[in-house]
């Protein structure tokens, strides 16, 4: 091309975007050149390609007669935060308070080192009392070994001999890639032999869907009402709030930024919180906040009226906390999201920035008597507790080492309800999976 027409194209560029955008589309070329000619732009796996385990379904295990089982959790690495880890710790909770060891193995194959993850884990999670190891450092030493993402499902099913592997599934993750390689290895994720625990009616749905399997116990969603609540305040709520999340797109980053900007067009006067990642190189006015610890994020969800609480995929942990805290979430209807997400508080609407924001327009022009009101009504009402997941993947995950048989699908049944609590995080009892307890 010759330099009089670059000259006149990026002129046009400019007029036509303004010198931010034309900026951005320059630098992003300029990247893609250079990543071509120093091979930065390569493809690669997350997962190393010894881990990936083909050799078909792994051996049942004999059952083992001990009280004090050891238990290895597989993962990678966390960052503050993170709602997934959050979540699979809950269950490490669990087990440790019947008395058995967990350990966190972490699975890094970029970085073996595990030391420098500890002070994160004990700052951010200081209620866990797990130990911490590398994949690197074997399985022999487990009675069982729980894998918490396709990549270490694989790790689990190509690395354990001795363990009896379970594999605790919060997303049907192949849903995260499109149609190849990377979406063939997640899927056959759930067919390595390991002892699937589907969190929530979505993974269990597009198990059958998707691969005609039926996960091995299906526990439904808690919430953490115990940082997630009303707080009486003077102030009237004001304005909304988005979590944002910008390089995961089954959170829908880009609908979200275009929705709040025309959000914006119809309420001026409402200010928009943004949490978690920082954004950048948007048209209208934002305070951002950052990464926020769970009770400063409960005090901004008080002091606010709605949010935009999106998924293509499994419903995140974010529009159960909100309700909780008061704050009508406002979500694109999808039939996965809503399996999990059973309330009649929640506002579902098209997954489209201008039926998105007028959603949020409409919530957040109710008067102010009325916005009180409905933030109690939202808060009060009873929803599920964690206690039931925990109960139920304990006992699973201890009643099939003691057992040492591979439950065919759909075998395994939890005990009945009059079953007694088995510890003190127990007390709402085992009840059925969905039934909402306070």
């Amino acid at each position: 091309m010759k330099t009089s027409t670059v000259i006149r194209t990026v002129g046009e560029r400019i007029q036509r975007d303004g010198w931010a955008s034309a900026a951005r589309s320059a630098s992003r070329k300029a990247g893609e050149l250079a990543g071509r000619r120093l091979a930065w732009d390569e493809p690669s796996l997350s997962l190393a390609a010894k881990d990936i385990h083909d050799a078909g379904p792994v051996p049942a295990q004999p059952g083992r007669t001990v009280d004090r089982l050891r238990v290895g959790i597989v993962c990678f690495p966390p960052s503050a935060g993170s709602g997934g880890h959050t979540t699979l710790f809950r269950m490490v909770r669990a087990l440790e308070e019947r008395g058995h060891h967990c350990t966190l193995v972490f699975y890094d194959p970029l970085a073996g080192d595990v030391d420098r993850h500890v002070p994160v884990i004990r700052r951010a999670w200081p209620d866990l009392d797990a130990d911490i190891a590398s994949v690197d450092d074997g399985f022999g030493s487990y009675d069982a070994v729980v894998a918490s993402s396709w990549e270490t499902a694989h790790v689990v099913a190509s690395r354990n001999r001795t363990a009896m592997g379970f594999y605790f599934i919060q997303d049907y993750e192949p849903f995260f890639f499109p149609h190849g390689y990377l979406y063939d290895l997640a899927e056959s994720s759930y067919a390595l032999g390991l002892q699937n625990i589907a969190l929530g009616g979505m993974v269990a749905t597009e198990m059958r869907r998707q691969r005609d399997l039926e996960p091995d116990l299906l526990v439904p969603f808690g919430c953490d009402t115990a940082t997630y609540r009303l707080l009486e305040s003077p102030e009237p709520r004001h304005g909304i709030v988005y979590y944002a999340k910008r390089t995961v797109d089954r959170r829908g980053y880009l609908l979200a930024k275009e929705t709040l900007e025309r959000f914006h067009q119809l309420c001026p006067d409402q200010p928009i919180h943004i949490v978690g990642d920082r954004v950048r190189g948007w048209d209208i006015p934002v305070e951002q906040h950052g990464s926020v610890p769970p009770a400063a994020l409960n005090q901004l969800y008080n002091r606010t009226i709605a949010s935009l609480a999106m998924s293509f995929t499994n419903v995140s942990l974010v529009p159960g906390e909100l309700l909780a805290a008061g704050n009508v979430p406002v979500l694109n209807d999808l039939p996965g999201p809503r399996l999990d997400l059973d309330s009649p508080d929640a506002v579902w609407v098209p997954g489209r920035p201008d039926a998105l924001a007028s959603a949020l327009a409409e919530v957040v022009r109710a008067d102010a008597a009325s916005i009180v009101s409905r933030a109690r009504r939202l808060a009060l009402r009873p929803r599920p507790s964690w206690a039931v997941a925990q109960s139920m993947t304990a006992d699973f995950i201890e009643d099939t080492v003691r057992r040492g048989t591979v439950p065919k699908p759909g075998e395994y049944r939890p005990p009945p309800v009059s079953a007694p609590p088995r510890s003190p995080s127990d007390r709402a009892g085992l009840r059925t999976p969905g039934r909402e307890v306070s």
